[in-house]
């Protein structure tokens, strides 16, 4: 093994993994986070979770949220390729978002974020 990827021991004695290695492993969860980045993105894919809405519904659905700030988390989720806008011709012009199949893959993700925040507000819960 090399030098630049040996683990090694800071003057502290706890463990330091060396650069390219620790670079390695938490490039993706950067990646990710910078795409899921924010308290808003999340809720709203979940909201999406049932089938397409438009985006009143969405609104009401994640409370708390302004228009402004869901037009532009819906138009960084689309431009991510997680969500997609559909505009139907009709009078009024009608628009739905829904979850794309690439949206879907973060299912699991949502679910496990759930589970432990439940498992986190029990834990506060039984402390207060």
């Amino acid at each position: 093994m090399s030098i630049s990827t040996e683990t090694e021991f800071v003057a502290t004695g706890k463990r330091k993994v060396s650069s390219p290695e620790c670079k390695q492993h938490i490039q993706p969860v950067h990646d990710a986070l910078d795409i899921l980045h924010g308290k808003w993105k999340l809720l709203i894919l979940m909201s999406l979770g049932e089938g397409p809405m438009r985006f009143k519904e969405i609104q009401r659905e994640v409370e708390g949220i302004t228009a402004k700030m869901l037009s532009k988390e819906l138009k960084d989720l689309e431009m991510n390729e997680l969500v997609q806008r559909t505009v139907y011709d009709t009078i009024p012009v009608a628009v739905e978002y829904s979850r794309t199949a690439y949206g879907a893959s973060l299912k699991k993700v949502i679910d496990e974020l759930h589970s432990w925040g439940l498992q986190h507000r029990k834990r506060l819960m039984r402390r207060n």
